[in-house]
């Protein structure tokens, strides 16, 4: 079997493989930005060839910090996918997002401050447009597919990524409420931003596993109660997976392909030889 795919699923905290994968293989890809988190699994679901990575590693060994988001897309990127769900734990900000429900946002605050947010630097600049984060188009499929599971599904809301790996004071969580922010997690920033760079459509399913620390009534957020929900949650993120695959057409109607097109402002006669080499993958269609 061919060692590509067009879909990749970027599994969070609970989700380390994915199940329904036929003829399955393991793929080590390494990137001028380093390894990935993990060996890439390459198989067939529905017809479809699907990539799937462990966000934090074989075993949970990577902090939200650590995670080497770069080399997880860029690698993603080199085998030929085209769109990534990214399944991830969150805690809710909102009385209605309870726990065990689903929420597929469409905005992201990005509130980390120690981790590269973008593919390029060193001599060639790059101002992409995130306006909208997440791929209008590949959420309402994505939308479809969980909402035939049954399971309880929320679309919108912001999505604020702190930076961990610690959970937030009350005070935090109290401020983040008062912005506006409906759900919050560790590590949607920069992913997003960087499958934006790499022309890749991005959505994610985010799993409600707690109340984070605010709500008065509710127990504040620890390990044990994340890994409990999503426990439960796994079998209706597979489903969905597959609900997706079966169901997506090979063709995508939105502009994430085209992301760059406007984005790129250095003279090309000024990018440096190892750089262009370096981001020859994401940039080549529009520098040659």
């Amino acid at each position: 079997m061919s060692n590509k795919a067009t879909l990749a699923i970027i599994g969070g905290s609970g989700l380390y493989q994915m199940n329904g994968l036929e003829k399955a293989e393991e793929i080590i890809v390494n990137t001028p930005f380093g390894k990935p988190s993990a060996p890439i699994t390459i198989g067939t679901l529905e017809g479809v060839r699907v990539a799937f990575l462990a966000r934090h590693g074989i075993g949970h060994h990577i902090t939200p910090t650590e995670v080497p988001y770069r080399a997880n897309i860029y690698a993603l990127k080199s085998l030929g996918v085209e769109r990534i769900v990214s399944i991830s734990a969150c805690g809710s900000l909102r009385e209605d997002y309870a726990p065990g429900h689903i929420v597929i946002p469409d905005n992201i605050f990005d509130y980390t401050k120690d981790r590269a947010r973008s593919f390029f630097g060193e001599g060639l600049v790059a101002h992409v447009s995130v306006a909208d984060p997440f791929c209008n188009d590949f959420s309402n499929h994505l939308e479809l597919a969980i909402r035939a599971t049954g399971v309880t599904t929320h679309r919108g809301g912001s999505f604020i990524t702190i930076e961990g790996p610690r959970f937030s004071t009350k005070a935090e969580s109290n401020t983040y409420r008062a912005w506006g922010m409906s759900i919050i997690g560790m590590t949607a920033s920069p992913e997003a931003f960087l499958a934006r760079e790499a022309e890749l459509c991005y959505t994610t399913m985010a799993h409600v596993t707690d109340y984070d620390v605010w709500h008065e009534s509710e127990s504040p957020v620890t390990v044990e109660m994340v890994i409990q929900t999503l426990n439960k949650n796994t079998e209706i993120a597979q489903e969905a997976i597959r609900n997706l695959a079966r169901e997506l057409k090979p063709e995508r109607a939105c502009t994430c392909g085209q992301a760059l097109a406007t984005a790129l402002i250095t003279n090309p006669k000024v990018i440096p030889a190892d750089t262009r080499k370096k981001l020859d993958l994401l940039v080549s269609k529009y520098l040659n």
